[in-house]
């Protein structure tokens, strides 16, 4: 089973920036469809963004298309989160995640998250 260890979380205002990254070891990482979801209080795990092996395709949320920004670098066994123009909203512990498809339900391996809270 492949492990994944998130960072980058923290705390910053509406409008700003974060980039998450994610760290994958124990199997091979270019196997594995990625994406990062993620939880709010009172409310249940939802998908942020998604990509494929190669990186060629991605889906996103509509809540965050055109603000955030999902990437994978294989030689490194990394996939990032570049998250822009954040809102409140946005306010939630995130998970990145493995899969076997593109499609969310295949998603089953999951890092321990990191709490990205937007707030002036």
């Amino acid at each position: 089973q492949v492990r994944l260890v998130e960072s980058g979380g923290g705390l910053v205002q509406p409008g700003g920036s974060l980039r998450l990254s994610c760290a994958a070891s124990g199997r091979t990482f270019s196997n594995y469809y990625m994406g990062w979801f993620r939880q709010a209080p009172g409310k249940e795990r939802e998908s942020v963004a998604r990509i494929s092996r190669s990186g060629s395709n991605t889906y996103y949320a509509d809540s965050v298309k055109g603000r955030f920004t999902i990437s994978r670098d294989n030689a490194k066994n990394t996939v990032n989160l570049q998250m822009n123009n954040l809102k409140p909203e946005d306010t939630a512990v995130y998970y990145c995640a493995a899969g076997s498809v593109l499609a969310a339900w295949s998603f089953g391996s999951w890092g321990q998250g990191t709490q990205v809270t937007v707030s002036s």
